[in-house]
């Protein structure tokens, strides 16, 4: 632990992008993108703090982090719209290039002076002798793998991120394949032997997919990519002969993950090396309209920590961490206060709100993060 000199709001939103969702451990500090429009308003905020009016009706004037929160849900109680955290936590070039923590039992201030609000990171360093608490600054640097919190609840996307694959064209139909398993067995799982002919790349571990289907545009019914259901794991354990030899033998695996039961005709991908994946809340820079395609897995409907597919993809200026909202198409009616009984469409009203965390050329994948109506294939989303 460091102590360091008193910290204002512009160490708080350090520690928001060091407490980010890592899917590994700790990275250096430059690792974190910043763009330099978030950089501006942090940098402005740093200064004047934001209107009182932009705060949560119930802002609490303290808040102690509990195990289990999230900088979204602690930003929510602070602000009406918790993606715009930036407005509130500034930061500035020092911190950034040193970022800190939020970690359980750390105090958060709400300070409001001249219309203005700012927070301001302390602890409980003992009561006074009224009874008052007494907040001092305090901060530390170290890994992100030691107990802080996580931007977004970090379990509900962490299994899609080498799990969910959207490809450009159907590469998996050429991809290695399962042919058979033991005992003339058709479905395989968890510690079982299956058999595959193809051509391997020499690795030992492959993810499993069912064969991938299109996903389609609600409206113009183009293929965006080809969805990939994820299976499991298998490992080689008897590499095979060459495809095409006068005597192949195929190669021989034993199943590792299953998240469903394996599957004579399912495909084989190598696991790609984990990556880095950080993720900062924000709202698209420019206008964004698009439809849901598609929930995942076998669901028809959607609802809040699900995931759905959608038609905009990185070729749309999609990023990783862009909030949305969602839209509920508005009912046609029939006006039965005139005597002509005009059909009419009542207006789209918002009912809900997205995060992108997986982005493909033409679709990405984002959690259903609130929502009041089960969400669709067809339903609209729009920039927050």
């Amino acid at each position: 632990m460091t102590q360091r000199r008193p910290l204002g709001l512009t160490t708080i939103y350090a520690a928001l992008l060091a407490g980010a969702l890592i899917s590994a451990p700790a990275l250096a500090a430059g690792d974190y993108p910043i763009t330099p429009k978030q950089r501006e308003t942090a940098q402005k905020v740093a200064q004047a703090g934001v209107p009182l009016s932009e705060l949560a009706p119930n802002a609490p004037d303290t808040y102690t982090v509990k195990r289990g929160d999230t900088l979204w849900g602690i930003s929510g109680l602070f602000l009406k719209s918790p993606w715009r955290w930036p407005e509130l936590w500034g930061m500035n070039d020092d911190q950034i290039k040193n970022p800190h923590l939020i970690y359980p039992g750390q105090v958060l201030v709400l300070v409001k002076a001249d219309g203005r609000a700012r927070l301001q990171l302390g602890r409980d360093v003992g009561g006074g002798t009224n009874g008052d608490v007494k907040l001092s600054p305090r901060v530390r640097s170290t890994g992100l793998d030691d107990g802080s919190i996580a931007s977004i609840p970090q379990h509900l996307i962490e299994p899609f991120l080498n799990e969910a694959i959207v490809l450009n064209t159907n590469e998996l139909a050429t991809a290695p394949r399962i042919v058979a398993a033991q005992e003339n067995r058709v479905w395989m799982t968890k510690g079982e032997l299956a058999y595959a002919r193809g051509e391997f790349t020499g690795d030992t571990e492959y993810r499993i997919f069912r064969q991938a289907k299109p996903l389609l545009d609600p409206v113009t019914k183009e293929v965006l990519g080809y969805e990939a259901a994820y299976v499991g794991t298998a490992d080689v354990v008897r590499p095979g002969s060459s495809a095409g030899s006068p005597q192949e033998v195929p190669t021989t695996l034993k199943i590792g993950v299953a998240r469903q039961e394996v599957g004579v005709g399912d495909r084989l991908a190598p696991i790609p090396a984990r990556g880095y994946t950080s993720y900062m809340p924000h709202a698209p820079s420019a206008p964004v309209d698009g439809l849901i395609v598609s929930v995942y897995g076998d669901a028809i409907n959607a609802g809040q920590n699900q995931i759905v597919a959608l038609n905009r993809g990185a070729a749309d200026g999609m990023e990783k961490g862009h909030v949305l909202a969602l839209w509920r198409t508005g009912r046609v009616v029939r006006d039965t206060t005139d005597d002509r009984k005009d059909s009419i469409r009542l207006p789209d009203e918002r009912h809900g709100s997205l995060f992108v965390f997986q982005v493909f050329d033409r679709v990405s994948y984002a959690l259903v993060l609130t929502v009041q109506e089960p969400v669709t294939a067809g339903d609209r989303f729009t920039q927050p």
